[in-house]
């Protein structure tokens, strides 16, 4: 497998996603587990608490629900000076002015979002292995998401963990941004964090959380502690 740190093109919209991905917690929606709480206040919650890269993430809802609560979301995010990311939706992306779009590998090809969304826009996508890595980067994915580490039943038809030799991996051979996700929660953290992650993302153990900000600072926290005493 050739060098993954070779491939580091300076692109606007890499060089957006590092600034973007270069922040502790990847938040991302999940209405189900929040609780009975709409995404809008859980996002509204999670800016209040410091988080600034959120993603929307939504299966269930109606395109004009969907719609609306990310018109919202942006508006927010804005005000926040925070990073708002779609899931799987280009044109939704596009119609909210989000800053990115984030594609499964089964969704539409990177080549095509890129034809669609043009320069302005980040695009990310999730991978499960060093091959898969190694498509993405040279087909063009400003980020990775690199998992899932930890077993999730956040989505549904979701592949078996890839454990934390993945992360190894993409830490000591993938040069754009990447983000550690799948099963990721307050307990397991900090051993993400001491396996090289910078960014990490977290579902439902942050939209489910009663006190959205208690939680926030109570993963902060941990993950700042591992940053002291690595292994």
């Amino acid at each position: 497998m050739s060098d993954l740190k070779a491939m580091n093109e300076q692109s606007p919209h890499r060089l957006r996603a590092r600034a973007a991905l270069d922040t502790d917690i990847y938040c991302i929606t999940a209405g189900e587990y929040s609780l009975g709480r709409n995404n809008v206040r859980v996002v509204t919650e999670m800016l209040e608490a410091g988080v600034r890269l959120v993603q929307y993430r939504e299966k269930e809802k109606d395109t004009g629900e969907k719609y609306r609560e990310c018109r919202e979301i942006r508006r927010l995010t804005l005000e926040a000076g925070a990073t708002f990311i779609v899931n799987d939706h280009p044109d939704l992306a596009l119609m909210v002015e989000a800053d990115g779009v984030h594609l499964g590998q089964d969704d539409y090809p990177i080549e095509a979002v890129r034809g669609l969304v043009g320069e302005k826009m980040m695009i990310g996508i999730s991978t499960h292995s060093p091959l898969q890595a190694e498509d993405a980067i040279r087909r063009g994915a400003d980020y990775i998401g690199v998992g899932p580490l930890f077993r999730t039943f956040t989505k549904k038809n979701v592949c078996e963990p890839v454990g934390l030799s993945y992360l190894d991996f993409a830490v000591s051979h993938v040069s754009i941004p990447f983000v550690a996700i799948g099963g990721i929660k307050a307990h397991n953290v900090a051993e993400v964090r001491r396996h090289g992650a910078r960014c990490i993302a977290i579902v439902t153990e942050i939209v489910g959380a009663r006190n959205i900000r208690q939680k926030v600072a109570e993963i902060l926290g941990a993950i700042k502690e591992a940053g002291q005493n690595p292994n």
